[in-house]
């Protein structure tokens, strides 16, 4: 029996979980090819110092700054068959958990088939002879290497692991022409110094908000965080001032916030999100649309369903990224092997549209559909019964829960805390930390 081809597109986390099991069905699966941008595995862990692009001129891929730390401990992020060292502190420094992703590579053999600095031009589908369901559509890959030169590649199916942290996503702020100062987006942030003694409004109270509006009070930055959630109190205590979103920026180039409050401010921080980014793909080929912040109609958020052979990993927000992956890899090389039966198309959009509209009469705005929360353990338990795989122990879930309330009560101190786990049920809180 010819064993089935499969395309990876990205080394960060996902593909190389991807690359990962596809290598441990060598009697299904020939290796796969796994196409990468840079020259290093990781994604979006990979710390670049550097903003703008790379030698080929393409983006810079990564989002990380210098000092991130994780905002879940990694007996929370790890894939569930690979743990991290023990000896390690719950909440990891990023190059901690870069060393952890080049370990698992190296462990599971992946490195000799990642293609680096090779950047992917063109998915698509080959058509299919009269009669041959979409899931055993063929696919080519054009890509290009560091010397420009070009090849297409043919495959059973590709696996869409690029990311979405890569394309920032600027938002439209009236008067935003009136303003003289600096503007720039976490996605280029990397260090506060060029910000110190700065006044600066940070938008946007997400992670990466939260945590670079604190970094940049501790580097003595005069910060105002704007945002519409709930004050967060603790936040006075490290300095940073807080104030409802921005509205827009007069033309004295003052910054109006919803409240009719203004504020001057030298630099204008844009924690606001990435966009979806796939310009290898045509959306319109396979049925999709692709909005700044959506993707639809998505198959178990994964799949076309006029394409089921293709699988977009990890798209989905406010996860456990690790074992979310996991789940994902699972569940689709089962679809691939047959072991997982799928609907009808019409059955697949139906269902798609079904957890939108679900959504919807929540009050969940468009933007915010793929934001899983408290929804990912009732999808794990989905793929996991279908795939007929373990779902992600009861643990997981129970110290997500508490990693959440903790950061909410402490958000510039929750990483002192320390766990371990007792059991598939069962975790306990460790000593805490003396520094950040």
């Amino acid at each position: 029996m010819l064993r089935l081809r499969v395309a990876v597109v990205g080394a960060g986390a996902a593909g190389l979980c991807a690359a990962r099991h596809i290598l441990s069905r060598p009697d299904i699966y020939a290796p796969p090819v796994v196409y990468e941008l840079s020259k290093n595995v990781g994604g979006t862990w990979f710390y670049e110092e550097r903003v703008g692009n790379y030698d080929n001129g393409i983006p810079i891929h990564s989002s990380m700054y210098r000092n991130l730390r994780t905002n879940l401990p990694k007996e929370v992020m790890m894939f569930p068959d690979f743990p991290f060292d023990p000896q390690l502190p719950s909440f990891l420094p990023h190059k901690e958990v870069h060393r952890y992703l080049q370990s698992y590579c190296e462990t599971h053999s992946i490195t000799p088939h990642i293609k680096f600095a090779t950047v992917v031009d063109d998915v698509s589908p080959v058509a299919t002879e009269t009669g041959e369901s979409s899931a055993g559509t063929r696919w080519t890959v054009t890509s290009r290497d560091e010397s420009g030169a070009e090849t297409a590649e043919g495959f059973d199916s590709v696996f869409i692991c690029n990311g979405h942290y890569s394309d920032p996503h600027f938002p439209s702020i009236p008067g935003m022409e009136h303003f003289k100062g600096t503007v720039m987006h976490s996605h280029s942030y990397r260090y506060p110094e060029p910000l110190s003694g700065k006044s600066v409004v940070v938008l946007g109270a997400g992670n990466s908000g939260v945590d670079i509006c604190q970094e940049l009070a501790r580097a003595n930055a005069k910060v105002i965080l704007s945002h519409g959630k709930p004050t967060m109190p603790s936040l006075s205590s490290v300095g940073v001032e807080q104030a409802p979103p921005v509205v827009r920026v007069l033309e004295d180039g003052s910054f109006q916030f919803q409240d009719g409050s203004t504020t001057k401010a030298q630099a204008l921080m844009l924690c606001t999100g990435y966009n979806f980014t796939y310009p290898f793909l045509n959306p319109t080929k396979l049925g999709l649309k692709i909005q700044e912040q959506l993707v639809t109609p998505l198959y178990k958020f994964m799949m076309p369903p006029a394409f089921p052979s293709l699988f977009i990993l990890g798209i989905c927000k406010i996860i456990c990224p690790f074992p979310h992956f996991h789940c994902q890899v699972q569940y689709a090389l089962g679809v691939l092997e047959g072991s997982v039966p799928l609907p009808s198309r019409a059955d697949m959009e139906a269902d798609a549209q079904k957890e939108i509209d679900r959504k919807a009469e929540m009050g969940v705005q468009l933007r915010h559909v793929l934001r899983m929360e408290k929804d990912q353990w009732g999808y794990y338990q989905s793929l996991a019964h279908t795939g007929k795989f373990s779902p992600p122990p009861p643990v997981t879930q129970s110290l997500f829960n508490e990693v959440v309330r903790q950061r909410k009560i402490h958000p510039h101190n929750y990483r002192r805390l320390n766990y371990r786990l007792v059991s598939a049920t069962q975790w306990e809180q460790m000593e805490t930390q003396t520094s950040l």
